[in-house]
């Protein structure tokens, strides 16, 4: 969808979200609103979970597939729908296909992970892989569209999408009404412009800050330009927020209403992952954890309470691993030295006696015996340690040094 001016941009109402909670009444789930004790000290005021990794599919993207599939004529819905995702709206929109009897071609990228292409399917739909990036599977599912009059169910720029991911926004501040601030993730901005929509009429005092990635922050130019600029090659871990351009749509939203974007590291998405599986023992995916990337980056810029949206809870488990890896050497709980010994017997012993001693955990250990720089009866020495956070990685370096051994990396 696209629009030559501003003026002719269809608008998103209040009635419209109200009208959406209505349609999916006894369809999706009211998720979970949790308190987090160790973000609330962080940050110095209240913070709450909106679990929306808890939703049916694993995700928000239900709600605005729902509203906009049940909003279809007969004969638009007698023609099918197709979709274009690499995961979240795939799954959505082959559920909210499958409830309302209508037919869904989901066309995904052929690296897609497993998972997930499986879930789509099991959820209804015809799964159709093609292209290497979202860009060209989308390219593909319009074509589609155009040769057989399927309705093209667009991820987030349309107002019945959006109309339906504000439903969260109704839920925020029905569980949590003395809510100050709602922190959101936005990738084309369907989600957070619903949600803007939706609380800005209610309770205009509450600030909305939206998230993105640092290496796929389209908004941030967007916004400085006054309409929708894509970036080239958007690149982050959360897949769920790598959108290259805004939509047209939720774009005008977010620039009236959302109060803030920022953008986030790789490190603090990674870090967030983890807090959320080991503090908060909830799985989501680094898009559904951008919101606690940004309370981690910057905890004590927030008004409480705060409420921070899990969007999406459907992460790949060979990427999990990688992630978690990830997180915890952003939290100081990974540390990789190299030094070198006399190549002798016992030498490396010794080491791992100093190791045991200051209590790192030793992952991997790897040796270099013919390197140049090494002298005749030199042998380097690297080694992966699991740690307990920085202090003890500065200990275990300490502890080194009081032994002896030069760290050189």
């Amino acid at each position: 969808m696209s629009y030559s001016t501003a003026d002719s941009l269809p608008r998103v109402t209040l009635d419209d979200v109200r009208g959406a909670q209505k349609m999916l009444t006894g369809v999706a789930r009211t998720t979970a609103m949790e308190g987090s004790r160790y973000l609330s000290q962080l940050v110095g005021a209240p913070v709450h979970l909106k679990c929306e990794n808890l939703q049916r599919t694993g995700s928000f993207k239900l709600r605005g597939a729902y509203v906009r599939i049940a909003g279809l004529l007969p004969e638009e819905r007698a023609a099918g729908v197709v979709a274009a995702s690499a995961g979240n709206h795939a799954q959505g929109v082959a559920l909210a296909s499958s409830l309302l009897g209508v037919r869904s071609t989901v066309f995904m990228p052929t690296g897609a992970p497993l998972p997930k292409v499986a879930a789509t399917r099991d959820y209804g739909a015809e799964v159709r892989l093609h292209g290497q990036v979202v860009d060209e599977t989308l390219a593909a599912a319009q074509e589609y569209a155009a040769e057989t009059g399927a309705v093209f169910i667009h991820p987030f720029d349309h107002p019945d999408i959006i109309a339906g991911q504000g439903t969260v926004g109704l839920e925020i501040l029905e569980q949590c009404p003395e809510v100050r601030t709602i922190v959101v993730g936005i990738g084309g901005g369907g989600l957070a412009a619903g949600i803007a929509v939706a609380v800005k009429a209610l309770r205009p005092d509450v600030r909305i800050i939206g998230v993105q990635a640092a290496g796929a922050a389209a908004y941030p130019p967007s916004l400085a330009a006054g309409r929708p600029v894509a970036i080239d090659n958007p690149s982050t871990m959360a897949d769920g927020i790598k959108v290259g351009r805004p939509g047209d749509v939720p774009f005008r939203i977010v620039e009236e209403l959302v109060d803030e974007v920022r953008t986030v590291s790789e490190s603090h998405l990674s870090s967030a992952l983890l807090l959320c599986l080991e503090r908060a023992k909830l799985v989501v995916e680094p898009a559904g954890a951008s919101p606690v990337a940004a309370l981690l980056s910057e905890p004590g810029t927030f008004e409480g309470p705060v409420v921070a949206l899990l969007s999406g809870g459907n992460v790949d488990p060979l990427l999990m691993q990688r992630i978690l890896r990830h997180g915890m050497a952003a939290s100081g709980r990974y540390l990789a030295v190299t030094l070198r010994l006399t190549d002798r017997p016992g030498a490396l012993a010794t080491l791992l006696g100093v190791l045991s001693v200051a209590d790192a955990n030793v992952l991997d250990v790897s040796h270099v015996r013919t390197d140049p720089r090494l002298g005749l009866t030199e042998v380097e020495v690297e080694l992966h340690l699991e740690t307990k956070g920085p202090e003890h990685c500065a200990e275990v370096g300490r502890a080194l040094r009081e032994a002896g051994y030069r760290v050189i990396d």
